[in-house]
C-alpha cells in the first residue's frame, strides 16, 4: 500500500515527545482517513493530504509566514501533495516555490506537527503534515502569486500575526525544542 510510509511516520510521531495534547484528537482521524482513502494524496479526493513547512531563519529566531491570498490569514507555507506520497519532500518543494528561497533544508525528516482543517467552498478537509525547515543565512524571500505578502516573524510574536491555534501551538512547540 502506497500509504504505508505516511502511516509509519504518523505512528512514530504519535509516540514522540513533541506531539501536543491538542494534536491527539487529529491522530485517529488522520489514520482512519489514510486507511480508507486510497487517493488521499490526490487533490481530487474530497479531503486530502497536504504538506507544510515551519521555516525558521538561520538563527532559528524567526519563522517565515505567508499572508495567504485565498484565505486572507497569516500561516505557514505549504501545499497540496498532488499524488506525491513523500510529505517531507512536498513540504520542502512547496516552501521553495512559495518563498523563492533556495537552499532550504529539513531540520529533521520527522513530522513536526499535524492539523486537520476545513477548507470552505473547496474540498472538505486538509490533512496537513508539517515539517521543520531551516533557511540559509541571509535568505531573501520572493512573494509568489499565492501570497499577499511574506514576513519573517519573531517566534515570540506569532500572536501579533495569527491567533490560529495551530500557529500558536507550533511557535510554543518550536521554542520548547532543544535544537
Amino acid at each position: 500500500m502506497h500509504r504505508i510510509k505516511l502511516l509509519h511516520e504518523l505512528e512514530t510521531y504519535f509516540a514522540s515527545p513533541i506531539i501536543t495534547r491538542e494534536e491527539i484528537p487529529f491522530f485517529d482521524r488522520f489514520i482512519d482517513f489514510i486507511k480508507t482513502n486510497p487517493d488521499c494524496f490526490e487533490r481530487s479526493n474530497v479531503g486530502h493530504i497536504t504538506s507544510s513547512a515551519w521555516i525558521v531563519n538561520h538563527d532559528r529566531t524567526q519563522v517565515l509566514l505567508t499572508h495567504h491570498k485565498k484565505f486572507n490569514v497569516w500561516v505557514q507555507l505549504g501545499g497540496h501533495n498532488d499524488g506525491d506520497m513523500d510529505c517531507a519532500s512536498v513540504s520542502l518543494k512547496e516552501a521553495e516555490e512559495e518563498s523563492g528561497i533556495q537552499g532550504l533544508k529539513l531540520i529533521s525528516p520527522d513530522i513536526f506537527d499535524i492539523d486537520i482543517h476545513a477548507i470552505p467552498n473547496a474540498c472538505s478537509f486538509h490533512y496537513d503534515v508539517r515539517y521543520l525547515i531551516q533557511a540559509p543565512k541571509a535568505a531573501q524571500y520572493i512573494v509568489s502569486d499565492e501570497s499577499h505578502d511574506l514576513a519573517w516573524v519573531p517566534i515570540d510574536r506569532i500572536e501579533k500575526f495569527s491567533k490560529e491555534a495551530s500557529m500558536v501551538r507550533m511557535a510554543k512547540k518550536f521554542k520548547n525544542l532543544a535544537l
